[in-house]
């Protein structure tokens, strides 16, 4: 617990527990100020609207960052489902050789597809484009986030890709491939933004024992998004005539979350009108501070690019966002093209994973804070466990797969366990960043998700390459590849991973032998002392 120290004196990490003594809550008459300290004073209003939430403003903030996540999701992933109606497969209506035969009850006219003739390496090339956009704002996304507070910053980003989103039927017949992949581009950049602007909020937000919890709600959203973009294009596809209807209707519920989002959600509580005088007494008592402090030096890039976790945390990203981009992106694909799933089906199958991966992520991010909080297990050995069941489960799932032949209730049954298994990463790697440094907590998961998002970049191509026939044996050795990934990069973060704060988190606390690159000194912001500090806090 972190002791409310002078305005004069540095501030401690944000969410972290130093060997400093815990001071006591401090009194309602002190939170009768908000915003930057300028003496304001709340207004009546402020007063009546903070006794209406039944719940903390900090789950309010949780779950607008999960429904961000699974807005940026469904617009992202409704092409994949999209694109097996708008590419003309009349070729393939006949039973090909490694390819399963359609039922003898299926309609036809489900597998004709649409009006485009785009072969597989160019659906490659239009699902990838995405992510082209998507890595070059994750770095400016983290350090905007940083400066100027996470709220406009997420925002702005899921505005603009709701609006390509809807406008992307009108470029679609106005350009063809060429204007759809124009189109991904641009809301890949708006959306690079979201991740790392969400880790920011969240190191302000969130303290360290409600972390593996709220974090795992908040990052499941890509979960959740992704079933409801799977099963809602599905239904829609085949209840309504043509494919515009699914762009038209993710893209307006992008638009109702940002004007929601902007109106009831803040970068930090010491900036909230409303919040409970409670609420920010727990918040200033847990973690310290409670608006972002604005005196920390620029961000410590050599320190961050050359730390040993934080290569570890780049090798776990990589390996977990190949594997989750081959199922994204290309499942609906080996659905229908493999499988012979109809359009609603296909929808509804390609959702299943998802669902079993965000019930698992949940439950084992409430798992992990009791382990954690009790002592029972290490911050580190916590997050090494989870995300090595991460990768070893998918991994032979996956892989088995490929070798149940046309058993279609087979198939979906090991997709669906390798997606839940990979549930895991969530209270694992994917809460890393705020371990490491809650003070760069957005640089780090823009560099972090960012290079892990360039698969995204070669994961469609690749496939698409491999697999010009769509056949079982094609796509037997995508998977292997794909095996091989995760335990090539889960081996990495086991050696190198850490769950204990850098002492480059706070680079003006940092003694002259760290300045000069010696980061082996002892860290006093170990993460042994949590367990403790948690008890002590209770």
């Amino acid at each position: 617990m972190i002791q409310n120290q002078d305005e004069s004196e540095p501030l401690l990490a944000k969410g972290t527990y130093g060997s400093i003594e815990p001071s006591p809550l401090p009194g309602p008459s002190e939170w009768t100020l908000y915003g930057d300290g300028t003496g304001k004073k709340r207004s009546e209003w402020c007063d009546r609207l903070s006794k209406v939430f039944i719940i903390p403003q900090r789950v309010v903030l949780a779950i607008f960052g999960f429904l961000a996540i699974l807005n940026a999701y469904t617009m992202r992933i409704c092409l994949s489902i999209a694109i097996t109606e708008m590419v003309n497969k009349t070729g393939s209506i006949d039973h090909d050789e490694g390819v399963c035969p359609i039922d003898d009850d299926a309609n036809p006219d489900d597998f004709t597809g649409g009006e485009f003739n785009w072969d597989q390496e160019l659906q490659g090339v239009i699902l990838s484009s995405f992510y082209w956009g998507y890595v070059l704002t994750h770095l400016p996304g983290g350090i905007l986030a940083e400066k100027f507070g996470g709220k406009w910053t997420l925002s702005l980003g899921i505005l603009s890709t709701a609006f390509f989103t809807l406008i992307t039927p009108w470029a679609v017949n106005l350009g063809g491939s060429t204007a759809l992949i124009v189109i991904r581009v641009m809301m890949g950049l708006g959306e690079g933004t979201t991740f790392p602007a969400l880790s920011a909020l969240l190191a302000s937000w969130i303290p360290l024992k409600e972390r593996s919890k709220l974090g795992s709600l908040v990052f499941g959203g890509g979960l959740v998004g992704t079933i409801v973009g799977n099963l809602v294009s599905g239904l829609l596809l085949h209840n309504i005539e043509g494919w515009s209807s699914v762009f038209y209707f993710f893209g307006g519920l992008g638009i109702f979350w940002f004007v929601l989002f902007t109106l009831l959600c803040y970068s930090d509580p010491e900036s909230h009108p409303f919040i409970s005088d409670k609420e920010k007494a727990y918040l200033k008592q847990e973690m310290g501070v409670l608006s972002r402090d604005k005196t920390l030096p620029p961000t410590p890039w050599r320190h961050i690019l050359t730390s040993v976790p934080m290569i570890g945390l780049v090798c776990a990203q990589i390996g977990h966002d190949w594997g989750f981009f081959i199922m994204v992106t290309d499942l609906p694909k080996y659905m229908s093209d493999v499988l012979r799933f109809s359009i609603k089906d296909n929808g509804l199958y390609s959702s299943l994973p998802y669902l079993l991966m965000w019930i698992v992520a949940l439950s084992t991010g409430v798992l992990s804070d009791w382990l954690i909080s009790t002592g029972r297990m290490t911050i580190t050995f916590g997050r090494k466990l989870f995300t090595t069941i991460a990768s070893a489960g998918p991994a032979f799932f996956i892989v088995g797969a490929s070798y149940a032949g046309c058993d279609r209730a087979l198939v979906v049954a090991l997709f669906t366990l390798a997606m839940g298994f990979m549930g895991t990463f969530y209270p694992g790697m994917k809460v890393n960043p705020l371990d490491l440094s809650p003070n760069y907590a957005g640089s780090l998961m823009a560099v972090t998700n960012g290079i892990g998002a360039i698969t995204g970049i070669i994961v469609p191509y690749v496939v698409g390459i491999m697999t010009p026939n769509h056949s079982i044996e094609e796509w037997r050795l995508v998977f292997w590849i794909a095996f091989a990934v995760f335990h090539v990069t889960n081996l990495a973060y086991v050696m190198w991973a850490s769950g204990e704060v850098q002492p480059w988190n706070t680079p003006h606390l940092m003694n002259k032998s760290v300045e000069s690159g010696d980061l082996k000194q002892q860290d006093t912001y170990s993460e042994k002392a949590v367990p403790a500090a948690i008890k002590a806090s209770q």
